[in-house]
């Protein structure tokens, strides 16, 4: 059996003029707004809904250094507090953000052990642009949109 995989999604491409399934795929998976992003597992289920999806998302598989930035520099509360190292050892068991990521990435935690943590990370748009071919071309042939793999770290750091 293959192991388990996180994935970050984001959303790189405007929802409006989309086909309904599209919109209540994105729907589903949280993704309301531009440049907003989500962790999901590799499960059947989440690839279909990545199929659907990919002319409108960059998807990959994130380093857990690259989680544990996400939660220093994105993670947000209730209340849009930050999430900071003092609330996540006060709250859990976890000493610093990056204890907590490769416990995350090996499925031994998930966001919500945070107790008031939001699971949408809201981004900003990448710094210097998305540089390729743009939002309308796939990932493979030099644009922004799809699978990104490991290189979604260098997404990520772009948009945190």
């Amino acid at each position: 059996m293959e192991a388990k995989k996180r994935m970050f999604v984001i959303l790189v491409r405007s929802r409006l003029n989309t086909k309904p399934d599209v919109r209540k795929t994105l729907d589903l998976l949280r993704l309301f707004k531009l440049n907003h992003g989500v962790f999901i597992t590799d499960s059947p289920i989440y690839k279909g809904m990545l199929k659907r999806i990919q002319p409108y998302v960059a998807f990959g598989e994130p380093s857990a250094e690259m989680v544990a930035y996400l939660l220093e520099k994105r993670g947000r509360l209730i209340g849009n507090k930050r999430l900071t190292e003092e609330y996540l050892q006060a709250h859990t068991s976890y000493k610093s953000f990056m204890e907590f990521a490769e416990a995350f990435m090996q499925f031994n935690a998930e966001l919500k052990d945070i107790p008031g943590l939001k699971p949408v990370f809201r981004l900003h748009p990448p710094k210097g642009g998305h540089n390729r071919k743009g939002i309308k071309y796939p990932y493979h042939l030099g644009g922004a949109t799809g699978n990104y793999g490991n290189d979604i770290d260098s997404l990520i750091k772009k948009m945190a």
